[in-house]
Order: structure tokens, then C-alpha cells, then sequence
């Protein structure tokens, strides 16, 4: 466990994305990795070189299987948002470089139909991202996320929940 003199500073670069389906549905999906009952909205790193936007859409596509042109661009968070990780999660993910993530978010509406969501598509390590998935209606979002998590989606909601409605 890190203690408080050795956490580290830095942010990991990430993106998130916010699937729309409807008025005011959004794609939530159950980590494999969670030892609670939460969901989350894609998200995940930018790799060197990578514009945020084509990064939300890489990992649209990785954790969903939903493919860029199923998607058109709503919105986006005029800054980058912050969360911190809890203490006992620091030092273990990440290799310990990061204390949490600074991700910049994009709403896209999505122009598919739910049979081409295939959270296998791009399955890592054996396994998907996500174990399963559903659409969830926007003023329950922050409810369905994990704790550390809430601030940032309450953010993100305020932010872009009007522009998808």
C-alpha cells in the first residue's frame, strides 16, 4: 500500500466516451476486473501520438465492438476531467506512476442497433473489458459508478447530459 509521501503526482492521459442511444440513454458496462457492482462508460489511455478523439473512438470499439461510423459526434468536455484513485488502488495499478486519470470525454449518438455491440470484438488477455452491459438513463449514471469515480460524472453529466437529451 502507498502511503501518502510516496503517491505519486501525475495524471494518466485518458479518454471517455459516452454512447447515446435515444433521448438520453447511455451505454454502461460491468468491468471483469471489479470487485463491486459498478459500471462505467468506455474510457481508457491515449497511446503516444494519438489525438483524444481518435482515442475514445479506439476504445469505443475495443471494449464494445461498436464501430466509428455507427457513431456521430455530439459533444465534448470543454476541459479535461480528474479523478483520483483510492489509496489501496494506488501503487497497484498502473504500475504506480499514476495517482489517477486526467480524460477528456466525448458524447457520441450511436447509429447502430444493439446487435452490433460484441463486447468480445477485441477481447484482451481471453477475456473482455466488460462482462455485460446496458443502457442506463442518464440521471441514474452517476448512481451505477463506482465511488472515487461519482465527482467526475457528476461533472460529466452537468456538462454534457443537456447537449444528449
Amino acid at each position: 500500500m502507498s502511503s501518502r509521501a510516496d503517491t505519486p503526482t501525475a495524471y494518466r492521459p485518458g479518454v471517455g466516451i459516452m454512447l447515446v442511444k435515444g433521448p438520453g440513454l447511455v451505454f454502461v458496462g460491468q468491468r471483469f476486473d471489479s470487485m463491486v457492482e459498478a459500471w462505467q462508460m468506455p474510457q481508457g489511455g491515449i497511446d503516444p501520438g494519438e489525438e483524444p478523439y481518435t482515442a475514445a473512438l479506439r476504445e469505443l470499439e475495443e471494449e464494445t465492438g461498436v464501430l466509428p461510423h455507427l457513431v456521430e459526434h455530439i459533444a465534448e468536455t470543454a476541459d479535461w476531467l480528474t479523478y483520483d484513485l483510492p489509496p489501496e488502488l494506488v501503487g497497484v495499478l498502473w504500475k504506480g506512476r499514476y495517482r489517477g486519470q486526467r480524460q477528456k470525454w466525448y458524447a457520441v449518438r450511436f447509429l447502430g442497433t444493439d446487435e452490433d455491440v460484441n463486447l468480445e470484438a477485441h477481447a484482451h488477455n481471453g477475456h473482455a473489458e466488460f462482462r455485460t452491459w446496458k443502457w442506463a438513463t442518464l440521471d441514474r449514471l452517476a448512481d451505477l459508478i463506482v465511488p472515487f469515480k461519482r465527482d467526475l460524472y457528476a461533472e460529466l453529466i452537468a456538462e454534457l447530459g443537456p447537449k444528449i437529451r
